[in-house]
This record gives C-alpha cells, structure tokens and sequence, in this order.
C-alpha cells in the first residue's frame, strides 16, 4: 500500500484540494475482459471485484459530464483514492481528514455532495454513490476549468491534478505539476489513473469485444454487451430491452420489499434471450432454453463467446441460473436482485458444484 500524501496551496485565490490522501494499492487482482464500448468505456469484466458493485454509480456519474468524463477514469480514480472502500479516513491534516470512497475533505463536500441515492443518509462523504456523484462534479468542473485554462496536457490529465494537489497548483505549473513536486505523488497520481483506467477500458490479455470474431455466437455477446450495468430484475426484461419484473412470494425482493416489480431490467434468462434475439428466438427462462438447445452441448475446454452456460442445484431438471460464455473463463450475466448485468469468472459467477454444463445456441 502506498500512501499518497496531498499537497495544498492557495495561488491567486483559487482554493484547497478536495482530498489530502490518495491511497494506490499496487498488485491488486484484475480479471482479464473483453473490450469497451457500448456502456459509455466502463469495463466491468476488468475490475477487482470490490469495486464492480459501484459500477452502475461510476457509469451514471460520468454521464453528468458527456464526452469529458468516462466510468472507466472515475472508476480508477475512486480505485486509487480508496480501494472502493466507502468508510475510510486519511489523516488529519491543517485542511480537514479525507473521507469515503472519493476521499472528500467536509469543505468540498458541501460544495459538491448530494443526497443521490434518496436515502437520506448523514454518512455524507462516506456514502459511496452518494461520494461517486459528487466526484464526476466536481472532475467535470475541473476539466472545464483546464480546457478554459489554455495550459498544456490534455484536460482530463489538468483535472486530476486539481482533484489530488489543489488546483492552485495547476496553475503555478501551468500544467500537471512535474514529478520533482511533492516527490512525484501528483505526477504518479495522474499516471496512475490514466493507465489503469485505459486497462479498464481495453482487454487484459483477451481478444476484447472487438476481437471477439464474427457469427451468431459473438454478435450475441455483443448485443447483451450494451447492458453492462442495467439492473436485475426477476421477471424483468423482453427481447426488445429491460423491463419491470415482479415478485413471486420467494423471488424478486431485497431487504422485504419486492424490489423486482420497481426494476426496470433483466433476470438471467430475459438477457440470455434479448442475446440471441432475432436470430435465434429462445424461450424465456432457463430451464426451457437448456431443454431447447441441449441437443448442441459442449465441453467447458470448448467453449466459445454467445454459448449459454448453466447451473442447477439436482441436474438438468432444474435449472436455475443461465448466463452467456464472454471469452477467458468469464461470462456475462445477470446475477440476482440487488446486482446488475456483469462480467465475471465462471468460478465466481454461481456455485462450482452447481455447474450443470453448457450448449451452443444455433442461429
């Protein structure tokens, strides 16, 4: 762990950091994914699993600043500032304690947070979705300071500097201040973050969503590609797109509220189904695409992207759980209530011992 210490200054006026600690964790784990594209550069699939729960909040935070910000770079920001850890404290410093997953000192937060998540929550700045809104304001409004700035590098790289040493800084060095200040942590800061969000937004060693090939098989995978992040709903979703779901006395309700019939989204079926549509039109859940398709099985050694995996807790008669084969191990699918459309490992998607086996849909 290696603590990243903010410099602050007051330069002709402009004001203090928004956080005084940045913590970059090197060697942390990343899954190998497909590449970016259709969910605004977020891959979720690359992510350490500690941070995939705030990808919807990333992907919706970068949408305050369209074209500037993507949920790549806030992601890796939130990374390095925290680990995606929502109640962490720096040190007390003359400028305040850095809090929460964005690392808000409490004069910055008051410019900057709101309560987005309607609960009403007094955790302010360490409140994580709350915390990750609050810092795609405040990035876009530094990105739109550095483009008025006329300084050199690109406007991204500007506003991270701001968001770590204080823009006042910037200013002085009229650009990303160079690596002999504060012995290099804001030059290693924005470095940081621009590598790894770039790895985050690009395969880690697989063929990507672009090299994924050509056929039925992949142009399925890249159809349900387009919603990384859309919420599950049990029920929920059509071949046309995600759709409200419903409860059924067992499924579909998160902390005794029926969740599902307020969702707009997919269940793991409804997304296996929106793949494939209109080249092969499956039937609706599971069960009933394993028994439609089960005359093409196909070894896990053999699998390839848009094949449809399944679990079950007694065998091929009930099925629970289906989801698409991604490439390297992974796959797309929508988990359960409370979590959304993701990348994950095979291994980590569902149970092992629950793994039934897997079939090649033919179009």
């Amino acid at each position: 762990m290696k603590a990243l210490a903010k410099a602050a200054v007051v330069v002709g006026g402009v004001g203090v950091p928004v956080a005084l600690l940045g913590l970059i964790l090197v060697g942390a784990s990343a899954d190998a994914s497909g590449r970016t594209g259709l969910v605004g550069g977020l891959n979720l699939g690359a992510m350490p699993a500690a941070g995939r729960q705030w990808a919807p909040w990333y992907i919706k935070s970068a949408a305050q600043c369209p074209g500037k910000l993507t949920p790549a770079l806030l992601a890796a920001q939130g990374y390095t500032e925290s680990h995606f850890t929502p109640a962490i404290e720096g040190p007390e410093t003359g400028y305040g304690t850095a809090k929460g997953i964005a690392q808000f000192i409490d004069s910055t937060w008051q410019t900057w947070g709101r309560d987005e998540d309607g609960d009403g929550t007094a955790l302010g700045a360490k409140d994580p979705e709350d915390a990750i809104m609050a810092q795609g304001r405040y990035m876009c409004s530094l990105v739109n300071q550095a483009e008025r700035s006329g300084y050199s590098g690109d406007p991204v790289s500007l506003a991270l500097a701001g968001y770590n040493a204080g823009w006042g800084w910037v200013e002085r060095y009229k650009g990303v201040p160079p690596p002999e200040f504060a012995a290099g942590q804001t030059y290693g800061y924005v470095k940081e973050i621009n590598e790894l969000a770039k790895k985050w937004a690009t395969a880690l060693g697989g063929p990507g969503i672009a090299g994924l090939g050509s056929g039925s098989g992949p142009d399925a995978v890249r159809h349900a590609y387009t919603q990384l992040g859309i919420p599950y709903a049990w029920g929920g979703g059509t071949p046309g797109g995600p759709g409200l779901g419903f409860c059924d006395g067992t499924n579909g309700y998160l902390n005794g509220s029926c969740s599902a019939s307020v969702t707009n989204g997919f269940d793991c079926s409804s997304l296996a189904q929106y793949a494939w549509w209109p080249s092969l039109k499956l039937p609706r859940t599971a069960a009933d695409q394993y028994a439609a398709t089960a005359s093409r099985p196909v070894a896990r050694g053999d699998l390839k992207p848009g094949d449809l995996v399944f679990w079950s807790k007694s065998g091929p008669s009930s099925i629970y759980h289906v989801g698409l084969y991604f490439g390297d191990g992974q796959i797309l699918h929508a988990p359960r209530t409370g979590k959304s459309v993701s990348i994950v490992p095979m291994d980590e998607a569902m149970p092992k011992g629950d793994y039934v086996g897997a079939t090649r849909p033919g179009a």
